[in-house]
Order: structure tokens, then C-alpha cells, then sequence
């Protein structure tokens, strides 16, 4: 019996001390996904192309606001909202450990205010997606006077009526419109 003691003590230990000390993960290692909300625009890229549908979004348009939302217990750790993320917002972690007491434990949410139009005052999109686009178009080198910045802030649907009124207009109206 001592000499399989001393066997053993040779030997070492074949596992790992995990839980009572941190499991080492590697390099690359998809985990939990977590949201930047503040970096996030609610452009609803990350709820398209997340294959297990545990990445959704709801507009809510008589509250004003976009309700983002992650169920984890649907996540099946792709990475695939990642790759999406126009702005990074979304970025996997090391952390595996995900038990819970419960399945509402499971779900993350984020809530992002809606752009009013500026026509009709109804909420058309997510107020840091359009301020993104115009900081996007800004970069590129296009000068956004109030037209412009106007034209961003309207809702498709307005957009669609002010264009119908326009082509209406005989040519040499149109003309006088555009100097």
C-alpha cells in the first residue's frame, strides 16, 4: 500500500483543480456573448443572422422604443453575431460558466429610444442608427446641410409621399426645388 502512495506522489495530478481554481481556456474560445448597449445601434443585424434564434428584437412603436434580447439557453455559441456587429457591440467572452437558478436568468435585454420623423412625428428607427449613418456619410466626406440631415430624419413612408409630390411637379418646378 505505501508503494502505491509513492506511485501516486510520482505521478502527479491528472486533472484539473476546476471548480476550486479557474479552468484555463484557449486561445479563440467562443463564450458568452455579451452586449455593449452603449456601443450598440439596434440595426438588428446580430437577430438576423444568429442561426438558433436566440438573438431577437422588438419594436414597441407607441412606446418609442426597440427591445433587443438574448436568451441564452437558445445560444449555441456560433459567433456568427459577432461577425455581423457593424459596430462591434456584441463580442464573445471566455466566461462558460452559465448555470442559473432560472430561465428568466438566462435572458439579456437592452432597450434603444426610436427617431421621431420629423414629417409625421411617429417613430421610425432606432435614434443611434440614424445618427450613425449620418456619422458615417459625414466621415466619407459628404456635407450634411439641413436638406440632408432632414432627409435622414423621415420615415420611409414620408420619404415615399414627398417623392410622389415632387414627380408630380411640372420639370421646371422640380428644377427650381433642386438650386
Amino acid at each position: 500500500m505505501f508503494k502505491l502512495f509513492k506511485i501516486i506522489a510520482k505521478a502527479g495530478e491528472p486533472t484539473t483543480k476546476y471548480p476550486f481554481a479557474p479552468f484555463p481556456v484557449s486561445p479563440g474560445f467562443r463564450g458568452k456573448p455579451e452586449l455593449n448597449a452603449r456601443q450598440c445601434i439596434a440595426c438588428a443585424a446580430c437577430t438576423q443572422a444568429c442561426p438558433a434564434g436566440a438573438l431577437t428584437m422588438q419594436t414597441d412603436s407607441r412606446a418609442g422604443r426597440r427591445e433587443w434580447a438574448l436568451n441564452l439557453g437558445r445560444c449555441i455559441f456560433c459567433g456568427r453575431c459577432e461577425e455581423v456587429c457593424p459596430t462591434r457591440a456584441i463580442q464573445l467572452t471566455q466566461a462558460f460558466e452559465l448555470a442559473v437558478a432560472s430561465k428568466a436568468d438566462l435572458i439579456q435585454r437592452a432597450s434603444f429610444r426610436l427617431e421621431n420623423c420629423a414629417c409625421c412625428g411617429r417613430p421610425f428607427a432606432p435614434r443611434k442608427e440614424v445618427h450613425h449613418a449620418m456619422d458615417l456619410l459625414r466621415q466619407s466626406g459628404l456635407a450634411l446641410d439641413d436638406t440632408l440631415r432632414g432627409l435622414y430624419a423621415t420615415c420611409p413612408e414620408c420619404k415615399r409621399k414627398r417623392t410622389i409630390e415632387r414627380d408630380a411637379l411640372p420639370l421646371s418646378r422640380r428644377e427650381e426645388e433642386r438650386a
